[in-house]
């Protein structure tokens, strides 16, 4: 199983940015998928999931309004699409994925993982 994620880089403020997971080795269109990130100095938290079976996604409350989980199931990609980027977004962003078909943020119910991008905002 190989996730790999990619996408990430360096923004200003207000600005957008997509990242993508590339998924491979477990049946893509019946497994969940969610991003984390992790803050310098701060836990791993959720920040959006996917149960691709069925399109039901979660978002963090505190972010929900500017981040979009999505998946395209032709090529086995999960995308973060990013806007309105702020400096506390900056972190290293992961995604996990897991053949159990629950939405969850919870770390332990993940068996894959990638080994992340990195996403700074510049203020």
């Amino acid at each position: 199983v190989q996730l790999v994620e990619s996408g990430g880089g360096l923004v200003q403020a207000g600005g957008s940015l997509r990242l993508s997971c590339a998924v491979s080795g477990i049946p893509f269109d019946n497994c969940a998928i969610a991003w984390f990130r992790q803050a310098p100095g701060k836990e791993r938290e959720g920040v959006s999931a996917l149960v691709n079976s069925d399109g039901d996604t979660v978002t963090s409350d505190s972010i929900k309004d500017r981040f979009v989980i999505s998946s395209d199931n032709a090529q086995n990609i999960v995308y973060l699409q990013m806007k309105n980027l702020k400096p506390e977004d900056t972190a290293i962003y992961y995604c996990a994925a897991t053949e159990d078909l629950l939405l969850s943020f919870k770390e332990s119910g993940y068996d894959y993982w990638g080994r992340g991008t990195q996403v700074t905002v510049d203020s």
